[in-house]
């Protein structure tokens, strides 16, 4: 028979620090064994000894392979505390307010040494605070090395708009600096999976990613989108999102008999077929931009490579002052 003893500390919260497992004195071989807490909660205890400091804890080893586990004792609302039993009235429960009553007043901002800001009703979102935090902008920028925008790609599909965005961010990223690109397909693949090519989803559409992309912007990130986004007053909803000089409209100016003969995904052909309701410069109108950042025309045997427009796009940022903190 081997006893095991469980050495309280000296603090309150009554878990057993020390475990120590001798023989006792009918065992052929004497010896001491110390056992970790995970151990002795694997241990079937034949019985127990219990004093204010220590635990005995008396098993035998030859039948410590039956794993005979300990019958739970009946809940009967007390526990124990230092091995004294205790009413559960110890511990009221925290009463519920009721609807009528409310959830602070004026004095609880003594507690905190501020004064309450007023709290904000932004669409269907009610009682809501902004809350600010010390690390600002321009530490993130500091961090960075660089400032953070949108830099917001447009233009008809087959345009290039993602090949240029993947090249843009290529050729920023050599230089060292932290991009991402927001894609119109790829954001319909998650958070805009709701949302049909319906007008009023295209709009929804817009304004989702446009927040995304300001919350990138604000992190120091320079955020790339690549999207048809073809009307006006949804760019121009984005673009007042943002800090004067952050968001950088870019025009994919390229033809519409260009990018239809282009084709790569073969959505013209289905819109050509009446497969495709609401398709953007075949029954749906595309909104030119007017008063945009960068032009990128393609016209005829005039047409840049991607990484050329890239380049384009670069030496702007390098001139406005996004490519330094």
């Amino acid at each position: 028979m081997s006893t095991v003893k469980l050495l309280s500390p000296s603090c309150s919260t009554g878990i057993f620090r020390n475990v120590e497992c001798r023989q006792s004195a009918t065992s052929p071989s004497p010896a001491v064994e110390n056992l970790g807490f995970s151990k002795l909660c694997g241990t079937n205890v034949g019985r127990s000894y219990r004093s204010p400091r220590s635990l005995v804890l008396c098993y035998d080893r030859e039948k410590l392979n039956l794993r005979r586990p300990i019958k739970a004792k009946e809940y009967t609302g007390a526990f124990l505390i230092h091995g004294r039993k205790c009413s559960r009235k110890l511990l009221k429960p925290i009463k519920a307010k009721n609807d009528s009553e409310p959830s602070w007043t004026d004095n609880s901002a003594a507690i905190s040494g501020k004064s309450f800001h007023k709290m904000s009703n932004i669409g269907n979102s009610t009682n809501i605070l902004w809350h600010e935090c010390p690390i600002q902008n321009r530490d993130r920028q500091q961090l960075l090395q660089q400032k953070g925008c949108v830099i917001w790609l447009t233009g008809l599909s087959g345009s290039g708009k993602s090949t240029l965005a993947c090249a843009l961010s290529q050729s920023l990223h050599s230089k060292g600096k932290l991009t991402y690109i927001l894609d119109g397909d790829n954001i319909r693949h998650g958070l805009n999976r709701d949302l049909s090519f319906r007008a009023e989803d295209r709009s929804e559409n817009i304004r989702r990613i446009g927040e995304v992309a300001k919350l990138f912007a604000d992190a120091g990130v320079i955020c790339i989108t690549s999207l048809i986004s073809p009307y006006q007053k949804d760019r121009d909803a984005c673009r007042a999102l943002l800090p004067e000089g952050s968001f950088i409209e870019v025009f994919i100016d390229v033809p519409l008999h260009v990018c239809e003969a282009r084709d790569p995904k073969g959505l013209y052909k289905l819109a050509r077929a009446g497969k495709i309701k609401g398709f953007t410069g075949i029954d749906d109108p595309y909104e030119p931009p007017c008063g945009c950042e960068i032009v990128l025309q393609q016209k005829g045997s005039d047409s840049k490579s991607p990484k050329d427009m890239a380049e384009i796009v670069i030496s702007y940022l390098e001139k406005s002052g996004h490519l330094k903190a």
